[in-house]
């Protein structure tokens, strides 16, 4: 059938979760195919910051000039080359993905050429990060919309992003430490650790009802508990990250997401519903025909007076 091809917000994120899946099916099984996959992404991911014009800043997607293709909505611009069109306003979503895909490709399918671009990339993001005071700056200068880490801002005034940005700020400079070896990035990170108290600020960073839950912020949040916990080997601190991610879990444990349920089980060793999962994945439809559904007629459904993240009602 008819398909349309759409450059959307997150596509740097969504390219990172399939770099992420050919990796491991590269280390599970050794198919060359999958490690071709997994150094094509990696490298579609590193020029998500190289065709930009400022150095550690990704771009949300990138598109040929003149590409037939649906472009969402936002901020478009031409790269210096005026070979391509990239959407700025860079989110945490797109760096999330990063340091996860990047330091599992560099852990488990890289090979010389792949992880020279990892390295640069890691180097550039992170030293964007650092050298603006861990705010992202998009090209007119200022923060983007979401790329807030700083410690004068999160421990003030965003008690709903805390937990979040916390983790990440962390988990970046852990894979980056990792990657680049580089004695700044450890620096920084105990910086945050011992006098702004990030390593705390991530023990409740899941956010619970009746507050404003939004189930992208609990993919952000699995995406670089994976680094933080991999690469983080200080007991204390892996004590407080523990504590953060058993509540996580518990949080989205009845989803019965094979892919939560698996990192669970990878990075703590516990026990993670694998029947359950299993189970998620053999009812999944392959025909990715969207199916309509309605509920709202049912005599047991029970409204809640507001109103969902996009406006719409919700049980």
């Amino acid at each position: 059938g008819d398909y349309t091809h759409e450059a959307s917000d997150n596509d740097g994120l969504w390219t990172a979760l399939y770099l992420a899946a050919e990796s491991f099916r590269y280390a599970a099984t050794g198919d060359e195919e999958a490690r071709a996959f997994a150094k094509e992404s990696a490298l579609a991911l590193c020029r998500l910051e190289s065709v930009t014009p400022v150095s550690g800043l990704m771009a949300r997607a990138v598109v040929a000039k003149g590409e037939d293709v649906l472009k969402s909505s936002g901020e478009w611009h031409n790269s210096p080359d005026g070979q391509w069109e990239w959407k700025g306003d860079c989110s945490s979503d797109e760096l999330d993905g990063d340091y996860f895909a990047l330091a599992v490709y560099w852990d488990l399918a890289a090979d010389d050429e792949g992880r020279q671009a990892v390295y640069g990339t890691i180097e550039r993001l992170t030293d964007h990060l650092l050298n603006n005071g861990y705010f992202l700056v998009d090209v007119d200068g200022e923060p983007t919309t979401w790329g807030f880490f700083a410690p004068e801002w999160l421990n003030v005034t965003r008690e709903d992003q805390r937990g979040l940005n916390s983790l990440e700020m962390l988990a970046y400079l852990a894979a980056a430490r990792h990657i680049c070896g580089h004695q700044r990035y450890e620096e920084h990170y105990w910086r945050l650790v011992e006098q702004h108290h990030y390593a705390l600020n991530i023990i409740n960073q899941k956010i619970l009802w009746p507050n404003d839950v939004n189930f992208s912020d609990d993919e952000l949040a699995f995406c670089v508990y994976y680094p933080l916990l991999t690469y983080e080997k200080h007991p204390r601190l892996r004590q407080l990250y523990l504590l953060s991610f058993e509540r996580q879990w518990q949080a989205v444990r009845a989803e019965r997401c094979p892919l939560w349920n698996f990192m669970y089980g990878a990075l703590t060793g516990k026990l993670c519903d694998i029947e359950e999962s299993v189970r998620t994945l053999a009812e999944m439809p392959l025909d990715l025909v969207t199916w309509r559904m309605t509920n709202s007629d049912r005599t047991n459904v029970d409204f809640d007076d507001r109103f969902g993240l996009f406006g719409g009602v919700q049980s």
